[in-house]
């Protein structure tokens, strides 16, 4: 098991794998679930999946602090740049690149994108990581339901992370549809109980899913890890 999932509660995860450790849309500061506080987070690369704040978050001081590498879609990028982050790669959807911890393909994802400060935030995305054993991790950012999920789940699927809390993305019922498509080994669940809008039953989901899917649903708590 040489790679460790963390969830930070709402969008936030952690990625340990091979030494590496990986933050995913670092919203420390203002997430009423999360465990940790943001100059407690080290991290070698930060992943942002789209530009709205609560997925942003504290990525800029993290990055100055621990000269971690900032990886996102080309828009937000440039913009963390012009905030004086030194070390950034741009990438772009259906673009992979190998980095030391694996190789990353940014997927489609259905949402927005604008920045906090309104720039163009460019294309929201999600993140389909291949480690460095060939483990499959398919983190769908913030997104709805799609039919092309059933194209990334033909890369042979380990793990899928997935929100279910809805008005913003998919509710449980989309997100039981994308698990049909994507058929994972392995299901996490995110982005729903941060606040009462996005609230869910999630073991009733994580039942639903296991009694219709071969899938299995690890429903964690924030700061809770699961290894895969």
């Amino acid at each position: 098991m040489n790679t460790q999932i963390t969830w930070y509660g709402h969008a936030t995860l952690g990625i340990n794998t091979f030494g590496y450790k990986l933050i995913i849309d670092p919203y420390f500061t203002g997430n009423p679930s999360s465990p940790i506080k943001a100059d407690q987070v080290q991290a070698d690369y930060l992943l942002i999946t789209h530009g709205h704040g609560d997925h942003v978050g504290d990525s800029i001081a993290i990055a100055q602090r621990t000269n971690a590498e900032v990886i996102s879609n080309a828009e937000i990028v440039n913009w963390i740049s012009k905030q004086g982050v030194k070390k950034t790669h741009g990438q772009h959807l259906g673009g992979g690149f190998k980095y030391p911890f694996g190789y990353l393909k940014l997927t489609l994802a259905l949402h927005g994108s604008a920045l906090p400060d309104g720039s163009n935030g460019g294309n929201p995305a999600g993140f389909l990581l291949t480690t460095n054993d060939q483990k499959k991790i398919y983190l769908a950012g913030d997104t709805g339901l799609f039919g092309d999920m059933k194209l990334i789940g033909e890369e042979g699927i380990d793990l899928a992370v997935i929100p279910i809390g809805d008005n913003y993305t998919m509710g449980p019922e989309d997100a039981l549809r994308a698990v049909k498509l994507i058929q994972p080994k392995h299901v996490i669940p995110i982005h729903f109980n941060t606040w009462d809008l996005i609230s869910q039953d999630g073991p009733a989901w994580a039942s639903r899913v296991e009694e219709e899917t071969e899938s299995q649903v690890h429903i964690l708590k924030p700061g809770e890890s699961y290894k895969l």
